[in-house]
């Protein structure tokens, strides 16, 4: 039996990253985001929804990139603060101590701290009510070079120790049930 919820967004759990913005040389800030997802494979796009009330909405209203980068288990914390902090307020990098560093394409900094991060630029923006969506093309990816599989070329990302974001909580992943198409995979022969 299922119990009848009002609409809402219950879809958990998701990635929780956190967005850096703004450029090197001038305002930088990051804001912690759960509301980010993949949207299209070729060209690569993703999207970011941030609340117009936000800092960041400003800066990246403006520059037109940000970096969505993944948080780890090593940064659940500082995610969590530069979720409930403003940029106003706070010069978060500096709080968290965090490294900002120049990316490959955009001007928006990296958070060296952090395994895996994607350039982004602003293509459009949707304004949906509460969030304003930002989709944008990933224009360069910058991987943490210990994490590549040196035989494979892979990224392998269960090493870095990501992190999901449920119910307003967060939690580390757990084991691996399988890769993608195992369902159907023809199963070797026993001689």
């Amino acid at each position: 039996m299922k119990e009848s919820f009002k609409p809402g967004t219950l879809l958990y759990p998701l990635p929780v990253v956190m967005v850096s913005c703004g450029t090197m040389e001038g305002e930088k800030n990051i804001i912690t985001v759960a509301w980010t997802g993949t949207i299209n494979s070729d060209p690569p796009m993703c999207y970011i929804s941030v609340r117009k009330s936000r800092h960041s909405h400003s800066i990246i209203s403006q520059t037109k990139e940000f970096v969505i980068n993944l948080v780890t288990e090593d940064l659940a914390y500082a995610t969590d603060w530069c979720g409930v902090r403003s940029g106003k307020d706070y010069d978060k990098f500096r709080e968290m101590k965090l490294t900002p560093v120049a990316g490959q394409v955009v001007k928006a900094p990296l958070i060296e701290e952090s395994p895996l991060s994607l350039e982004c630029k602003v293509v459009e923006v949707k304004e949906l009510g509460s969030h304003d969506m930002f989709i944008a093309e990933v224009v360069a990816v910058d991987a943490e070079d210990s994490l590549i599989d040196k035989t494979t070329g892979q990224f392998q990302l269960n090493h870095a120790h990501p992190v999901a974001y449920s119910h307003g909580k967060y939690f580390k992943l757990g084991e691996k049930l399988g890769s993608f198409g195992y369902s159907v995979k023809k199963k070797a022969r026993k001689k």
